[in-house]
């Protein structure tokens, strides 16, 4: 109860404090090719339960049907305002939207699409009992997974070999020892890997 309190009070908030940046960003990606704002990917969260997360779009339209989900920085999908808002991970602020719908939380493991979450073992879908987050440890972990994947022959292998079993080892560290503090933990490391 406190958490989803704190989550939906902080996303208003935040929606109030962010919203000339989100409406600035939103005219810049229209202006650059006319097409949608947002990024509306299915992703699976609390309970298996599929939801659409918002995203601003920093790829070309129709960037799932030309690629896989896994972006690397040189991308050539992503759009020159894209690698911008990528840069400083503007494109996740409007899932201050999935957190006030009580789709997502402020801290929670990240929401993976439906492909990966297929891959999880019964150990591994205990993440699945938490709502999903905007950031956990494996974001601060590894907060540019692009630049990780960058220059790669095949972003898929990559991150299923150097980024998906930390990833999944850190998520279930999280469901295994959540509690209000350690939340307030990750927000504080996060902002601080964002300034760094």
């Amino acid at each position: 109860m406190l958490k989803r309190t704190f989550d939906f009070l902080s996303s208003l908030v935040g929606l109030i404090l962010v919203s000339p940046v989100l409406v600035t960003i939103a005219i810049l990606i229209k202006r650059e090719d006319g097409g949608p704002v947002f990024y509306r990917g299915g992703r699976v969260g609390r309970f298996g339960k599929l939801f659409k997360i918002f995203k601003f779009r920093t790829m070309v339209v129709n960037a799932e049907k030309l690629g896989g989900p896994s972006t690397a920085d040189d991308d050539p999908r992503i759009t020159k305002m894209g690698k911008f808002i990528r840069k400083f991970k503007l494109d996740e602020l409007p899932q201050l939207l999935n957190v006030l719908k009580g789709e997502m939380s402020i801290v929670g493991p990240r929401p993976e699409v439906q492909m990966y979450v297929d891959m999880f073992t019964e150990e591994e879908k205990a993440i699945l009992s938490v709502r999903p987050g905007i950031t956990d440890w494996a974001s601060i972990w590894n907060p540019d997974e692009g630049a990780l994947l960058a220059g790669s022959p095949d972003p898929e292998k990559t991150y299923m070999e150097k980024i998906r079993p930390e990833k999944i080892r850190l998520q279930l560290k999280y469901v295994r020892e959540r509690s209000f503090l350690i939340d307030l933990k990750i927000i504080a490391q996060t902002i601080i890997t964002i300034i760094k």
